[in-house]
């Protein structure tokens, strides 16, 4: 799970891809403009689902090399009355300073703009981002051309866009609705018709257990009643906090965690806020709420399995780890700050720890968060970072790590691998680095459902997401043999997606 709150609005490097070709010139003159056709993936109906497809269909070509790429949202397909955004991202190589986006779009009387380009994102992916920007209202359906431009310096180019009838979203969209419930936790948000509204009750009882649970924990109380949205769909691996706490809830949640470790780390990471510090670096702050949770994704005994990566080979240096946090192997990465922060807390006790934690502030000078980390070492506990990861390598090293859990962890990992690139070739927008995530109060305010409701539901998503499902059940259930094989069969279709992006 990844807590926003925690992140901060961090700005990281951009997530891995290859270099694109310099930035698109302005053309010589306005008409024609460059023109590419956005296919929306087909919403998911009603209906019994499909039978597997080995070759599982690209829903949108890549652009060209240099241009601009464009994601439009709410994602599964646009349909009349859409309020539509879009996230229009620039090639890397592109220098926007000063630069200005305007939007042309059918059925508005004027253009939209102008939109400044920023980092998005954990990846702090250069885009512009047009939230709900295109009121579909009153159009009819069919194939619509929207022209962007970059302004001053170009380019302008122009996008097709294809709306279904109003008519025709997936159940239960037609009908939902934002309603909310309270607890004595909580205000929680949900949608009509979905899972959460099933299973109500039950989400307000954990809550309220988890909620007691953290405040015991860290020995303080929320100022505040927490609000919680539930989310029609997966965005990330299930879990955001920041003002809101946002979790996934469906039966099709192929994130693979469990509610009421989601709630305690988010919950954490509010109280964790309220309490403060200067400084709360990355690698302590999502290692206490690993730790506080006893476990990451599920339960775990977090030292054996932290000791089980330095066995495979997977662990990370902890100086690297904590100046570049989020963009490395985030189970790796969590599962090593969480056993982390449980050594210094059975070393030196929760109150020298939470002091510790409490004083670590910035320096310019010093470097990064690896060298604020030290000085506040330096202070408490006379001992330098390094010095830290050694003794905390020694205990990793004394532990019994049973092959049950070398295997798990292996395979757990392997997991989230497998369910992130799944992500970035099937479903971007869940891609946990440049999640979808509006804001949750102004969609409530403006009856919006679709953003966190709507997903790509062709055949291939469908499938690949139940064999997700499926590999993580067998991986709880202690069945490594057929979660392998689960895996191997959703990245071997990956594979083939990858090789053959446009299969006839």
């Amino acid at each position: 799970m990844t807590g926003l709150f925690a992140c901060r609005a961090l700005t990281l490097s951009p997530e891995r891809q290859a270099a694109p070709a310099p930035l698109i010139t302005a053309p010589a003159s306005r008409t024609p403009f460059p023109t590419r056709t956005v296919t929306s993936p087909p919403a998911e109906v009603a209906t019994a689902e499909p039978p597997y497809s080995p070759a599982p269909q690209a829903t949108q070509a890549p652009p060209p090399a240099g241009a601009f790429d464009l994601r439009v949202h709410p994602d599964g397909g646009l349909f009349v009355g859409d309020q539509v955004s879009l996230e229009v991202i620039a090639p890397r190589s592109a220098n926007l300073s000063g630069s200005e986006l305007w939007l042309e779009a059918p059925g508005e009387p004027a253009r939209l703009g102008p939109y400044e380009f920023g980092a998005y994102g954990l990846a702090g992916r250069t885009q512009a981002t047009l939230y709900w920007a295109w009121d579909t209202s009153g159009l009819e359906p069919g194939a619509y051309t929207l022209t962007f431009s970059v302004e001053p310096d170009g380019p302008t180019w122009n996008e097709t866009i294809s709306l279904e009838p109003a008519s025709a979203p997936p159940l239960p969209e037609p009908q939902a609705r934002w309603v909310h419930a309270e607890s004595d936790c909580c205000l929680l948000y949900y949608l009509t018709g979905t899972e959460a509204e099933r299973d109500l009750q039950g989400i307000l009882e954990i809550a309220d257990v988890q909620a007691a649970d953290v405040s015991r924990r860290m020995q303080a109380s929320f100022d505040e009643r927490l609000t919680l949205v539930m989310l029609g769909r997966v965005l990330g691996h299930g879990g955001f906090a920041n003002s809101e706490i946002s979790v996934s809830y469906l039966d099709r949640n192929y994130a693979g965690n469990d509610l009421a470790i989601v709630l305690h780390h988010e919950m954490v990471h509010r109280l964790d806020a309220h309490l403060g510090g200067e400084l709360r670096p990355s690698l302590l702050v999502e290692g206490l709420a690993v730790y506080l949770s006893g476990g990451h994704f599920k339960p775990e005994a977090l030292l054996p399995r932290a000791a089980a990566l330095l066995e495979l080979g997977w662990y990370l240096p902890l100086k690297p780890l904590a100046d570049s946090f989020y963009p490395s192997q985030h189970e790796t990465g969590y599962l090593q700050a969480g056993a982390l922060v449980e050594y210094m807390v059975d070393r030196w006790g929760w109150e020298a720890f939470n002091r510790f934690y409490r004083d670590i502030h910035p320096d310019p000078e010093s470097g990064g968060q690896a060298a604020f980390i030290d000085s506040a070492l330096q202070r408490h506990f006379e001992l330098s970072f390094a010095q830290l990861e050694a003794d905390f390598q020694a205990a990793l090293r004394s532990e019994l790590v049973s092959p049950e859990v070398l295997v798990d962890v292996r395979l757990s990992i392997t997991f989230f691998d497998t369910l992130r690139r799944y992500q970035q070739l099937l479903d971007p927008s869940a891609y946990y680095l440049t999640a979808w995530l509006p804001n949750g109060a102004e969609m409530r305010e403006r009856g919006i459902v679709a953003d966190f409701l709507r997903r790509p539901s062709a055949p291939a998503n469908i499938v690949l997401e139940k064999l997700l499902v499926a590999a993580d059940a067998r991986l709880r259930a202690g069945d490594f043999a057929l979660a392998g094989r689960l895996l191997e069969a959703v990245n071997a279709a990956l594979d083939a997606l990858t090789q053959n992006p446009n299969p006839q």
